[in-house]
């Protein structure tokens, strides 16, 4: 049987409530894949980390903001989801006040709240991982 090359990846879910409506945490992507695309915070973990712990370094790097409780909402791992490779992507869900001070940094040009019922085009499958943390609510 032929050994399956697989990458690990976290993306983060972040959502506060301004009055009655929910925005969601983008992040600008400064790299191929997905230039210039918004997405959620996320990325690859390290060899010796927990999964919970890469998504908080990952949204730390690329927005400034630090949680400190996540929910696991689920994996995904779809073929062709990341034109790089096979990659499982294990999403988790943080709610915050908005009022926290955004600082793109890493791989992220920009870093921006988005009304969650009207957002733009998403890297990857990042629109289908949104609404499962909405359903996980």
């Amino acid at each position: 049987m032929k050994q399956q090359e697989v990458a690990v990846t976290v993306d983060s879910v972040v959502l506060c409530n301004v009055e009655k409506d929910f925005k969601v945490l983008l992040i600008k992507r400064k790299n191929d894949p997905f230039q210039d695309h918004w997405a959620l915070p996320g990325g690859f973990i390290e060899d010796d980390e927990d999964l919970e712990d890469a998504a908080k370094r990952e949204l730390k790097e690329e927005t400034g903001v630090k949680v400190d409780v996540m929910e696991q909402v689920r994996a995904f791992g779809k073929p062709g989801r990341d034109p790089r490779g096979r990659t499982i992507s294990v999403a988790f869900l943080s709610r915050i006040f908005c009022e926290e001070e955004l600082k793109p940094s890493d791989d992220a040009k920009e870093a921006k709240w988005f009304d969650i019922d009207n957002l733009p085009d998403l890297a990857f499958d990042h629109e289908e991982i949104i609404k499962a943390a909405q359903s996980y609510l």
